[in-house]
């Protein structure tokens, strides 16, 4: 069984945004392609044009529609992928070493070498964050993008993981969430950063920021009716016609 780090010198992971994730999947995609063609074996799909595609995703975009306490229905945009624990089940019940925690940075990974595909540190992972690639017979997982971040070959701004550099809302962020004063965990303590079922006790470095409650119309009073969108749009622009308009409406009213 492969042990854990007592401690990691960063912690690096993701927060995400639950406010601002607009559930395009450009994440997904992206991870896919990133990771296709360059970390590791290729994520492999099984018959993609058939009626029954399947194929192995590092990180996946769920969408539920939540009722809160007060206020409306609210359709959530869940993106999930590995959270890269700091008591990660997923290391400690491998039974060949294959997957690690490193010590530097806190990153999860797999040695696909050394991988046998038993599919015990998928059962392990509260999250359902490794999928078995059906083509290569050994366990896949986010892997932060760790031959970006460290890529000193990339423009420094795409040193970020491939989901990151592409959202286009800005929902996903990326840095060392072991350091107080860092972007990443600044945007936690501002916004109440949550854990991933911490009843768990898997202590994940990945935070998701809450949605917001939305806006709600309860100042209009009940007899108000249905409210028409296009009426600030149809009020008069002056109350009394000035100019030539108001000389002919004048004299119209003589006739």
């Amino acid at each position: 069984m492969t042990q854990l780090p007592e401690r990691t010198e960063k912690k690096l992971g993701l927060v995400i945004d639950l406010d601002t994730c607009v559930g395009c999947h450009a994440c997904v995609v992206s991870c896919k392609g990133w990771n296709t063609e360059n970390y590791g074996a290729p994520l492999s799909d099984q018959s993609p044009y058939g009626a029954d595609p399947s194929g192995t995703f590092l990180n996946r975009v769920h969408s539920y529609e939540v009722q809160p306490d007060q206020g409306a229905a609210q359709l959530i945009h869940f993106p999930k992928s590995c959270l890269h624990c700091e008591d990660a089940p997923c290391v400690t019940v491998c039974p060949t070493g294959a997957s690690y925690k490193r010590t530097e940075d806190g990153i999860v990974l797999v040695n696909e070498t050394d991988c046998i595909g038993c599919g015990l540190c998928a059962w392990a992972c509260p999250y359902g964050a490794r999928e078995l690639d059906a083509a290569e017979g050994v366990m896949k997982k986010c892997t932060l993008c760790v031959d970006r971040i460290y890529n000193e070959n990339l423009p420094e701004e795409d040193r970020l993981p491939a989901c990151v550099r592409t959202c286009p809302a800005g929902a996903r962020h990326f840095g060392d969430l072991g350091d107080p004063g860092s972007e990443v965990s600044q945007l936690v303590a501002e916004r109440g950063g949550m854990d991933l079922m911490p009843e768990q006790g898997t202590k994940p470095v990945n935070k998701y920021l809450p949605p917001r409650p939305k806006d709600e119309m309860d100042h209009i009073p009940a007899t108000a009716g249905e409210i028409d969108v296009l009426a600030p749009l149809l009020k008069p622009v002056a109350e009394e016609p000035k100019g030539f308009i108001g000389w002919l409406d004048k004299a119209l009213e003589k006739l």
